[in-house]
């Protein structure tokens, strides 16, 4: 399938904050749209963006309402989630993409977010794996990861290099890349949502869920035909765990030998995931990635 890239953000366009997810602080959707609107463009709140009901930041309906309304205005070019948690897998066998396919916008987002990616993908359309809300209200005004979220929303793709590690695996290889949070698409195996592996350049990352809990989802890719179909893995940040030992040996040393046998290139602690340094991702865009000697690179081809 074709993913098609919605249109890029011009001065002036509307931008929709909402909480598919987890409730947040209202002083942090306040301090994002103060940030995303010193970029020159108008930004509104969904009506339960600042919502409560439970955990949630309202009821199914109620966030469901804002999602679609958002999708459905063919004045809106952006969707910021405000943060993740839990919440979004209640959403995606409700969305209506008519008026969308019409108007597509840019989805802005990560953590529980990637199951929303998977469902724009699923339907044709590129989506950003992007800091949210929290992130945009306290970080500093030089912050990077916050200056590539403009430049990718105005349509000036960044090309990434980063640090090399240990364990990475050297090769160069062009795929579509793909992921988000480890946990979130492992809940979506098997059913509509699934990422395809064919031709994908992957991406993972996770927080507080144990280093076996991890390596037995790393399993489950492998013994489903998922990880010998990749074009490339790139293992992201896996934060917030007590190391329980019961591997053995470190995470990323167990996910390398799982994935020792595959021809294709592999890098390790590159900077995606529940950290401040946290690269905004182009879920569905083709890219060109390379894993060298002294660093590694992706770049964006459309």
């Amino acid at each position: 399938m074709n993913i098609q890239f919605p249109p890029f953000l011009q001065k002036g366009d509307k931008v929709v904050i909402v909480s598919p997810s987890s409730k947040i602080d209202k002083q942090f959707l306040k301090g994002a749209k103060k940030r995303i609107e010193s970029w020159g463009v108008k930004v509104v709140m969904g009506k339960h963006a600042g919502g409560s009901s439970g955990r949630y930041a309202g009821t199914i309906s109620q966030r469901l309402k804002d999602l679609q309304d958002a999708m459905d205005d063919p004045k809106v070019k952006a969707i910021l989630s405000s943060r993740g948690g839990y919440g979004a897998v209640h959403l995606i066998d409700k969305i209506d993409f008519t008026a969308f396919r019409e108007y597509p916008k840019w989805l802005l987002g990560f953590s529980d977010i990637t199951a929303l990616h998977n469902l724009f993908q699923k339907n044709g359309y590129a989506s950003l794996h992007s800091l949210m809300a929290r992130h945009l209200a306290v970080e500093p005004e030089d912050d990077p990861c916050t200056n590539y979220l403009k430049d990718i929303l105005f349509g000036n793709l960044p090309s990434y290099t980063c640090e090399k590690h240990k364990l990475n695996k050297q090769g160069s290889t062009q795929g579509v890349l793909r992921g988000g949070n480890m946990a979130v698409a492992y809940g979506l195996r098997g059913t509509p949502y699934d990422i395809p592996a064919e031709g994908t350049v992957l991406f993972i990352e996770d927080v507080s869920e144990r280093p076996h809990a991890i390596e037995r989802m790393m399993y489950n890719l492998k013994l489903g035909g998922v990880l010998e179909k990749l074009s490339g893995l790139i293992v992201g940040q896996f934060t917030e765990y007590e190391e329980d030992c019961s591997l053995g040996k470190e995470l990323y040393a167990a996910l390398a030998d799982l994935v020792k046998e595959y021809d294709y290139p592999v890098c390790f602690n590159f900077p995606v995931g529940h950290v401040t340094h946290n690269l905004p991702l182009i879920n569905g865009a083709k890219v060109e990635f390379t894993v060298g000697k002294k660093n590694v690179e992706l770049k964006f081809i459309c």
